[in-house]
């Protein structure tokens, strides 16, 4: 129940409703306040360049943005991103009220987004389904936010979740989408940063929780799936990542071959940043299947601090050359668009 009490913690709970946003007069700007509906404002959009301002509260819905919906920016109408909390609790094995099965991890999400040239920034994006709460059900991923669509943009947001908390995904096995991360907050505990984009974070904080469990590792904080083709999947610079766990009770990373992607040749480079003691520094990597063993997959790190950092085992954290990170900046990464531009 921990999560549900953060979250609400504060601020007025608001039911989702089907009361239209508030629009201002002449200008594409749809305000949303606690008795009011996200989706429903998102309904309300009718072309590109649109404003959804999220006025404090929690909104307890699961919102869905079409491709239709380009450039949209969705924001908290204040700073702090604790304000404004847009909170579900589906997760990958909750049946559909219709029975027509249950929802799948992308599915779970409770924020989604195909738009291109998405803008999220000040809000919280949560899914505080609990495996304690559900004991019946075994498909326990259960996202906070699923995004695919190029150039995507998030600025300090925060992402709460526990098993695949941020989806990072593409809009289609074929497309290298752009992910962009600036000064965010993601929390979670088994691969709860995943998927196949382009994904820069830049400045960003992610947090492994505790969990009651007797075997380790505990979780992993990221699982890219990246396409073969892509020369650029996940990229960590000038972040932190610390713990409530144990010292050494997380990995750093896995890689992920979908079923439905074998050629995927996972790609992660962490550099710069901060690793705390909550990952093992003797062996941060680990396989999520024996046949697509982590040394076959492109995992790299590079001028990293911090006890969890430490090269004991050298050849268990493979490290770029000064040359070869001059190839792994968000510049290199995201071509001609520059979201780190933007200030």
């Amino acid at each position: 129940m921990r999560r549900r009490t953060l979250l609400a913690a504060g601020f007025g709970l608001a039911a989702a409703g089907a009361s239209p946003a508030f629009a201002t007069g002449g200008h594409r700007v749809l305000h949303v306040r606690p008795g009011d509906s996200v989706q429903a404002a998102v309904d309300a959009v009718t072309g590109p360049g649109w404003t959804i301002v999220v006025h404090p509260g929690t909104y307890r819905e699961v919102v869905s943005i079409p491709a239709a919906a380009a450039d949209l920016t969705v924001r908290g109408a204040v700073r702090d991103p604790r304000a404004a909390v847009i909170v579900y609790d589906n997760a990958n094995g909750t049946q559909k009220p219709d029975g027509s099965g249950t929802y799948g991890t992308a599915g779970s999400a409770t924020f989604t987004s195909a738009a291109p040239g998405l803008t999220v920034r000040d809000l919280t994006l949560a899914n505080d389904w609990l495996r304690a709460d559900h004991p019946d059900i075994t498909g326990t991923q259960a996202v906070a936010a699923c995004t695919f669509g190029d150039r995507t943009r998030f600025e300090n947001v925060r992402l709460l979740a526990h098993q695949d908390t941020l989806f990072v995904e593409t809009t289609a096995l074929s497309a290298f989408d752009r992910q962009y991360f600036r000064r965010c907050y993601i929390e979670g505990d088994v691969d709860f940063v995943f998927g196949r984009a382009t994904a820069v974070f830049e400045e960003c904080h992610f947090h492994t929780l505790q969990r009651d469990v007797d075997f380790t590792p505990k979780g992993m904080v990221f699982a890219p799936s990246t396409a073969r083709a892509n020369p650029h999947g996940i990229l960590a610079v000038r972040s932190r990542i610390t713990s409530g766990a144990e010292n050494g009770a997380y990995k750093l990373a896995r890689p992920w071959v979908p079923s439905y992607e074998t050629t995927a040749w996972p790609s992660l480079v962490v550099r710069n940043s901060w690793i705390g003691p909550g990952i093992d520094p003797v062996a941060p990597y680990t396989n999520m299947r024996e046949a697509y063993p982590w040394q076959t997959m492109r995992f790299r790190e590079h001028a990293n601090s911090g006890p969890g950092a430490v090269i004991s085992v050298p050849d268990n954290r493979p490290q770029l050359t000064a040359a070869e990170a001059a190839a792994h900046t968000p510049r290199t990464y995201l071509g001609d668009w520059r979201p780190y531009e933007c200030r």
